[in-house]
């Protein structure tokens, strides 16, 4: 069985984006269309109900064409447990208040046993300080965490 993957919303939005001219996002964009066309069938991919929602808003044609990229994917419900870890990652100041829908993204992928969670969101998700907190926080919660990464982490060299 393929290792599972949980895309947040920052690697749609990424992937669906005009290209930028800043050099760090245009090559983080094409980090992420590599991954897509090249390791997205080695996994097993899942969004959430909550990524629907995040890619659903804001500009009528960007938001179209993002929710045609994950309109065949697995989607994850919001359970009360992913609410409830959610709340105690913000609560253990594993991620501050004004992040609570970072915390939920972690805790859906986490309360749903996925092996990765893919994003490009260093803020809050992909931080290394506070990666250990995260990883505590889900273990003393009963949860093995999640492999919180960059794209470019999940790619694999070619033999």
């Amino acid at each position: 069985m393929p290792a599972s993957v949980y895309l947040e919303t920052s690697f749609i939005s990424y992937l669906t984006a005009r290209p930028s001219r800043d050099i760090v996002l245009a090559g983080h964009q094409q980090t992420t269309r590599d991954w897509w066309q090249t390791r997205r069938s080695c996994f097993e991919v899942c969004i959430s109900e909550l990524v629907l929602q995040e890619v659903s808003s804001g500009d009528y044609q960007a938001a179209e064409v993002r929710l045609s990229v994950v309109n065949d994917i697995e989607l994850l419900e919001i359970t009360p447990d992913a609410l409830q870890l959610a709340d105690k990652l913000v609560a253990g100041a594993a991620l501050p208040q004004k992040a609570v829908a970072d915390a939920l993204h972690i805790a859906i992928a986490v309360s749903n046993g996925i092996d990765f969670l893919l994003t490009w969101n260093c803020k809050h998700i992909a931080n290394a300080t506070m990666r250990s907190k995260i990883e505590v926080l889900c273990r003393k919660n009963g949860y093995e965490p999640s492999i919180i990464c960059t794209p470019e982490e999940l790619l694999e060299d070619e033999p």
